[in-house]
């Protein structure tokens, strides 16, 4: 029994002396506020409590932080990182010469590589730079432009609108989210790939698929102890499972939308994969496999870049203009002013000169960007300009949601729903710093969709 005793108490101080090794070796000590953070659990436990408000919770720990930049530790310090809502910070971050420091990294890519694949979002180097190009190209044509406004006007008016109407004649309360999550994903569906989702069986299928897809990488990059979920991948047990499953209805989608374009004649077609797939007869892949997981994957991008992005942005919209009846009411005259006594539909041009809607719209995107995390994984060392030690191997994340609410960046009526902030002295849009508000990123990685997203 003593014998026991002693084995046992051997063990357990050893068990310590090798986490308070791997504590101190592995990671050396850094200056950086740390809030929250705890010797050998970090900041696990203040992340289980703060799991259902997450972009709130670490807003609270950046705003009381003086350079607007604090160290997250992991459980033993197995993956540390640093977030900041400094401007600055993040213009070292997105631009060069740092921007080849800060990819996506594994991290990143083992998260999200069965949803996302090599798509533009998930990709670094070569391959990112490809589809960079190529998309860079069309985005910026004006036949895509009018094609985009043509297909919106139809939505809007063939599908959105009577929706709307029938749940007021109805007097029917309804999820406007849900509806406009529909509209977002069948504009997308006829922008992007030049399909009708309604002649897909399974798009509902889809689209639930996707949903809870999108959610389980989320709870993946928040999960205090990355190990059990991929545990549970390399098991195929519980949610784990369910995304796989989820995964083969998303490629099946994916994959059909790619065979209805393979036998139409796409030269004469305006939409997104059309354009990339003229632009991938022109490459060289492996064989045909590769050249369709290069196209699957460039499906499934833009589905991530059109669907959600567009409906939590228009939710977050509509909720905060509801609430402010001078906005709604300023909208409307701006609107009223420019369309006159006719009930006629706004051409691409027109909308331009919508300053206040515009205005409007950027403000409730600050509050509620519908990307609210960015990650990166740091190459190197670093130091960033606000004096924040950034370690090789480190994830090196900015938040949107944070810039958007510290007061040091946009004043003391921060939290205000005001679009005037974005107006000048003649009502017109004025430009604003992009490293305030990267709500489409900054740099190389700028969203090339963000004219378009506007609109």
């Amino acid at each position: 029994m003593l014998e026991f005793i002693s084995l046992t108490f051997i063990s357990s101080l050893l068990i310590y002396i090798f986490i308070i090794f791997f504590f101190f070796k592995s990671h050396p000590a850094t200056k950086n506020p740390c809030p929250e953070s705890h010797p050998v659990i970090g900041n696990v436990l203040s992340l289980l409590r703060n799991l259902h408000r997450f972009h709130d919770w670490i807003t609270d720990m950046i705003r009381h932080t003086p350079s607007l930049s604090i160290q997250v530790n992991s459980f033993l310090n197995i993956s540390n990182g640093v977030c900041t809502a400094n401007p600055d910070n993040i213009q070292h971050m997105l631009t060069s010469p740092n921007f080849s420091n800060y990819i996506k990294g594994s991290r990143f890519s083992d998260i999200l590589d069965e949803l996302l694949g090599d798509g533009i979002f998930n990709a670094d180097g070569q391959i990112w730079t490809l589809q960079r190009k190529i998309a860079s190209h069309e985005f910026s044509t004006n036949s895509l432009r009018l094609f985009v406004s043509e297909v919106v006007d139809s939505e809007i008016s063939d599908n959105l609108l009577p929706f709307l109407s029938r749940a007021e004649e109805e007097n029917r309360v309804l999820d406007l989210q849900s509806a406009l999550n529909k509209f977002g994903f069948r504009s997308i569906c006829r922008v992007g790939f030049g399909v009708d989702p309604e002649s897909f069986t399974r798009n509902l299928d889809f689209m639930d698929a996707f949903d809870y897809a999108v959610e389980n990488c989320f709870r993946r990059i928040t999960s205090p102890a990355p190990l059990f979920w991929k545990l549970k991948r390399f098991l195929n047990l519980g949610s784990e499972k369910r995304f796989r499953e989820s995964v083969n209805t998303i490629n099946d989608f994916a994959l059909g939308v790619i065979a209805s374009k393979e036998e139409s004649d796409n030269r004469n077609h305006q939409d997104l994969l059309a354009r990339f797939m003229v632009w991938s007869s022109t490459m060289e892949f492996e064989d045909e496999k590769q050249r369709r997981k290069f196209l699957r994957d460039i499906v499934i991008s833009f589905v991530l870049a059109g669907k959600d992005s567009t409906s939590t942005a228009l939710t977050w919209f509509f909720w905060l203009v509801a609430g402010n009846p001078r906005v709604a009411n300023s909208i409307h005259r701006e609107l009223s002013s420019l369309r006159g006594q006719s009930s006629r539909r706004f051409g691409y041009e027109e909308l331009k000169g919508l300053d206040y809607l515009h205005a409007a719209l950027s403000e409730s995107m600050r509050l509620f960007p519908p990307v609210p995390l960015n990650s990166r994984l740091a190459v190197e060392d670093a130091v960033w300009p606000d004096g924040t030690q950034v370690r090789k191997g480190w994830f090196a994340d900015y938040s949107a949601y944070a810039v958007g609410r510290m007061e040091k960046v946009w004043g003391a009526d921060v939290l205000e729903f005001k679009p005037e902030r974005w107006l000048d002295g003649e009502g017109r849009c004025k430009p604003v710093d992009p490293f305030r508000y990267p709500v489409f990123h900054c740099g190389p990685r700028m969203c090339l969709g963000k004219e378009m997203a506007y609109m």
